[in-house]
């Protein structure tokens, strides 16, 4: 039986943003809710941040090992498998949530208490916590082909964080899916979630996400991306193939199924744009070196590259 509403779960690495992540935490309107940390045994003062912290809502755990980026869902699934709440939210150690974050989940859940998934709007904020943009507004309700299409076609953004999951829907449906570097990883974890029941939004933004060049979003392992979006494409062409639409969202079904190979191409290209906004010359060169591995040509290589400069320049 839950012990807590809510839990709150951070597998913490970089502790530069660590304690203004706690802060936005233990700040929070909702106050049932327990906070697990697990320090993935980091070189940074981690542990020492924590344990300056005497809320007795926080549990504190330590990996022996180091998991690493590659492996990052393992350490949520771990959280899952340590968390006691009726519902759950994974958040990255360097982000932050507003007051009001478990307090417009909960009025979510009561408008639908049968899904096993929920989610917000959310803020980017810069390296010192200034407002840059909102992610795009959603309706309150859809199920899982609409959200597909809408990731698919990048008219969308999520995170980890702005997803909540029921807990022991979540644990039933094996955990957090795993992908390289947790790479589409939340997409999967969703669309398995809301496949039957679908989702539901608010459009509150009440997680705030830091863009800096420290996130694995912002990092390198370019080739283990394009590794995790192959392992997407496979992942979706088969659930397509076992889970019929909603009525709804019938049309959709059927676009996709038509589109799929050109949506899953253009996620490849996407890929190899971020890589190359760093460093864009060594990057090209990088592709054009697993091109055939990858299914790309010469061409999707160029085009990637000139919308890399163009994105910089912008």
């Amino acid at each position: 039986m839950s012990k807590n509403k809510f839990s709150i779960c951070i597998p913490a690495y970089k502790s530069k943003y660590l304690q203004e992540c706690i802060d936005s935490i233990l700040g929070q309107t909702i106050v049932d809710f327990e906070l697990i940390i697990l320090n993935d045994c980091s070189p940074e003062p981690v542990e020492e941040i924590v344990l300056r912290n005497s809320d007795p809502r926080i549990h504190y755990f330590k990996n022996e090992k180091n998991v690493g980026a590659y492996d990052l869902v393992d350490n949520w699934n771990k959280c899952l498998e340590l968390s006691t709440g009726e519902y759950l939210v994974i958040m990255g150690d360097d982000d932050r949530l507003a007051p009001d974050y478990l307090a417009e989940f909960g009025k979510l859940i009561d408008s639908y208490p049968t899904l096993n998934v929920y989610h917000c709007r959310s803020k980017i904020i810069d390296d010192d916590g200034n407002d840059v943009v909102l992610t795009p507004a959603l309706p309150s309700f859809e199920y899982v082909y609409d959200s597909i299409w809408h990731r698919l076609r990048q008219l969308r953004s999520n995170y980890i964080s702005d997803y909540m999951y029921n807990t022991s829907a979540l644990k039933a449906q094996g955990g957090f899916y795993k992908l390289p570097l947790a790479w589409g990883s939340d997409d999967i974890t969703a669309f398995i979630a809301s496949a039957r029941k679908g989702i539901a939004h608010s459009n509150k933004p009440v997680f705030e996400y830091r863009s800096n060049r420290l996130s694995i979003t912002s990092t390198g392992n370019d080739l283990h991306k394009m590794m995790a979006d192959l392992s997407y494409a496979e992942w979706l062409d088969q659930f397509m193939k076992t889970n019929p639409p909603h009525s709804s969202d019938k049309v959709i079904y059927e676009h996709l199924l038509k589109e799929l190979g050109n949506y899953m191409h253009q996620k490849k290209l996407y890929t190899m744009m971020l890589s190359m906004r760093s460093n864009p010359v060594e990057k090209a060169k990088i592709w054009m070196n697993n091109r055939v591995r990858f299914g790309l040509s010469i061409k999707d290589i160029g085009v990637s590259l000139a919308k890399s400069i163009n994105k910089n320049r912008s």
